[in-house]
């Protein structure tokens, strides 16, 4: 055990040992935070290398030309996607001027306690590409929804780009900008080849209203649903939708035929809600969210078109 006090305690030469080994002990310190320090260093990215293209129709041979891929297209921000405008109160109820994308005006009043108006308004359209149907839907979530802050695959006109297939969804994604606006087209069932992609783009149009309201019209390869038109049981003509998300939902739809069995459309009960119906006049009324609402938004809603 006296040897063992004798080393720790040694005079000069084992003093020299002493510094030795902080020496050691300090270079192992300053390895790892040289390392960190160098990891600092900036990194030269890589060069920007367009994707494949995520669907077998794009890689067609075609005699069309269209733009490069966007690449500046990538955003993170989410405007809202809906239109909100004041309704006028009118002896406990209140009146809402509106326009469906087809250019329908009409006037809806309803129970002031409903709030329709501040629920905000998004269009909703169906149609055919070169007999292929498809929908255009204005995402509740504004573009964010559909781009989740990430680059686009390519862009087929100034307006319109195509995105990845979402998690859950359908196929890949067509977003139309028409001013503030963001129409989504799913591809489903047998994919859009990538000349129906560019007759879309090409020839589907939206002007905006003074009010904001979205009015879409249509050239050659391209058909609008007209009003009351159905496609697997479900109305496809043009349509309002106020509200949506986990809150209260109504959708109006100029329906010519009305009073025919119809199947509620399926964004209406997406979100595991029961949904309700009927015919007030020429329009189809459908609401969901809690009993209360839904019973009295398809009972009391009235729609005069113009």
């Amino acid at each position: 055990m006296a040897k063992e006090f004798d080393v720790i305690e040694a005079g000069e030469r084992d003093g020299r040992r002493r510094w030795i080994g902080l020496a050691v002990v300090l270079a192992l310190l300053l390895i790892p935070a040289v390392s960190l320090l160098a990891s600092r260093d900036p990194v030269a990215a890589p060069a920007d290398v367009d994707p494949a293209p995520a669907d077998p129709a794009a890689a067609e041979v075609t005699t069309r030309q269209v733009p490069a891929p966007i690449r500046s297209l990538t955003r993170i921000d989410a405007p809202p996607n809906n239109l909100t405008i004041a309704a006028t109160a009118k002896g406990g109820e209140e009146v809402l001027p509106v326009v469906f994308p087809d250019g329908t005006r009409a006037e809806v009043r309803y129970p002031a306690e409903l709030n329709i108006d501040e629920l905000g308004s998004r269009p909703f359209q169906g149609m055919w590409v070169e007999g292929r149907h498809r929908q255009l839907i204005a995402p509740y979530g504004g573009e964010v929804e559909i781009t989740r802050g990430g680059e686009p695959i390519r862009n087929y006109a100034p307006n319109v780009t195509l995105w990845p297939r979402q998690a859950g969804a359908y196929g890949q994604v067509l977003l139309f900008s028409f001013g503030s606006w963001r129409l989504a087209m799913y591809d489903r069932g047998q994919g859009l080849t990538f000349d129906q992609r560019v007759t879309a783009a090409e020839n589907l149009k939206g002007d905006v209203t003074k009010e904001g309201y979205l009015v879409l019209s249509a050239g050659a390869g391209v058909r609008l649903a007209k009003p009351g038109e159905i496609e697997r049981g479900e109305p496809v003509g043009p349509q309002l939708w106020f509200g949506g998300g986990a809150g209260n939902t109504v959708m109006l739809a100029p329906t010519p035929t009305c009073g025919k069995e119809f199947r509620p459309p399926g964004e209406s009960e997406g979100r595991r809600q029961w949904a309700d119906m009927a015919c007030r006049g020429n329009v189809l009324v459908v609401a969901s969210g809690p009993e209360e609402f839904r019973e009295k938004a398809v009972k009391s809603i009235r729609v005069t078109l113009k």
